[in-house]
């Protein structure tokens, strides 16, 4: 018995020497590597690039809408015709943006990349398995300086959305989607700051006879057919000068004023009929004020901005707007050309004055739901030596009222729901169009929905 107890526990003794032995011989479990790194030097979301130290950050959202009783475009009032059995009663759109952010800290500052990409979607603008690619920005920002694709200078830091949903708001500058500059701002402390920019006057249109810029409304050439229902003879030059942009800005908690201004060179093509007139210049002028905090509730807020054009037409009437609006039908329809000028035999260029007014009312109801109460009212004149050649009074207003009410279940994801009505105001009532149909005013109805996740 104690024979068989004495193998019994020198075999055990064994085992365990053994065991200990090979555990002893195991490699050790490696510590691990931080490949990722978190950057807290610029706020949430950014991360050092590895082996570097640039950080960066990654975002982007996915938006669906559909809109009813709209034209053209994805979210576009029924404004460009009238309406038929061939026109769609719905136009829906779905789009992908992606932005890339990186940030390098350096003994000039914080050197910073931004850009933007789009890929969009749209009813009866994109094949069936297809789409649409957009740079909405790309720039570079070094020491005050901006070098590329970015927000003009000129326009609101909420573009054409005091707190619209629709990029069709009128009334004011809309240049969210960037346009090419050089620019400078100067920091001046306790938010007051200032710019100066020269910023592309064509755009990707140079020479367009159809399709005007950002910032170029047609150029008439009247004494190639004149005003008609289809509009004008569209005759710019190329671009010779950019647009030079001042801006001021005083940005603090209570919120903020922007003042801005614009110079635009307006320059004729070759002659069609008439000679070809001298170069003007144009101007703009545009003073926004937004109030946060407001009393009625936390986050409620005012944004508001008027404007006034003499020969830039589309730093008021502008972004993505058509340069001619028609609603109504074929028995009654109000019209309406939007342009920097005309020209005809024996007169020059003679600039159009544009002007507008745009805000809207940002209330929170509680952390789910919020709804913005949102207007504008912008017009377009022309002077009388326009008015005599061509016969009667193109002179026109658009007026814009409307409402949206946004439902955010989870965080970063919001479904909204919006209904605008546009109202055109034309000088030419009671005359017959080209079409047969009797010049009188109109409005137009248009609603949209819209479900969109952000990360």
């Amino acid at each position: 018995m104690n024979i068989a107890k004495s193998l019994i526990l020198g075999s055990a003794a064994t085992l365990v020497a053994l065991g200990g032995a090979q555990a002893a011989d195991l490699p050790l479990k490696a510590k691990a590597v931080e490949y990722v790194k978190v950057c807290s030097l610029y706020g949430a979301g950014f991360y050092y690039i590895p082996g570097t130290d640039t950080c960066i950050k990654l975002g982007g959202y996915v938006m669906a809408d559909t809109t009813f009783n709209g034209a053209g475009a994805y979210d576009m009032p029924r404004w460009t015709g009238n309406p038929t059995r061939y026109s769609n009663d719905y136009i829906s759109r779905s789009r992908l943006n992606t932005t890339i952010d990186t940030r390098t800290a350096t003994e000039y500052g914080v050197v910073r990349t931004f850009a933007s990409l789009v890929y969009s979607f749209t009813t009866d603008t994109s094949s069936r398995a297809g789409g649409e690619l957009g740079v909405y920005y790309a720039f570079i920002q070094f020491a005050g300086f901006t070098f590329g694709k970015a927000v003009s200078q000129f326009d609101m830091p909420w573009s054409g959305y005091p707190g619209n949903q629709t990029s069709f708001l009128l009334g004011g500058y809309d240049d969210v989607t960037g346009v090419n500059q050089i620019a400078y701002t100067a920091q001046f402390g306790n938010g007051v700051s200032a710019s100066i920019s020269l910023e592309d006057s064509s755009g990707l249109n140079n020479r367009s006879t159809a399709i005007s810029s950002y910032t170029r409304a047609p150029l008439w050439d009247l004494g190639a057919g004149g005003l008609t229902l289809a509009g004008g003879t569209n005759n710019w030059a190329g671009a010779q000068v950019p647009d030079i942009i001042g801006q001021l800005r005083v940005d603090q908690a209570w919120g903020l004023f922007q003042l801005s201004a614009a110079a635009h060179q307006l320059r004729v093509g070759e002659p069609i009929v008439s000679a070809v007139p001298s170069d003007a210049w144009g101007f703009a002028v545009q003073a926004g004020l937004s109030l946060k905090n407001l009393p009625t509730g936390a986050g409620d807020s005012i944004n508001v901005s008027a404007g006034y054009s003499n020969g830039a037409s589309r730093y008021i009437i502008g972004g993505v707007s058509p340069d001619s609006y028609a609603i109504g039908n074929s028995s009654v329809l109000a019209v309406g050309f939007s342009s920097d000028g005309a020209y005809g035999p024996g007169f020059g260029i003679q600039k159009t004055e544009a002007w507008g007014v745009r805000g809207a009312f940002n209330h929170n109801w509680d952390p789910y739901w919020s709804s913005s109460l949102f207007g504008s009212y912008s017009g377009l004149r022309y002077n009388n030596t326009v008015k005599n050649f061509i016969g009667f009074n193109p002179d026109w207003e658009i007026s814009q009222i409307g409402v949206v009410t946004r439902w955010t279940p989870v965080k970063n994801l919001t479904l909204s729901g919006e209904a605008m009505y546009t109202y055109l105001t034309q000088h030419n009532t009671g005359a017959l169009l080209p079409n047969g149909a009797i010049a009188g005013d109109r409005g137009t109805w248009s609603f949209s929905v819209r479900a969109r996740r952000d990360f």
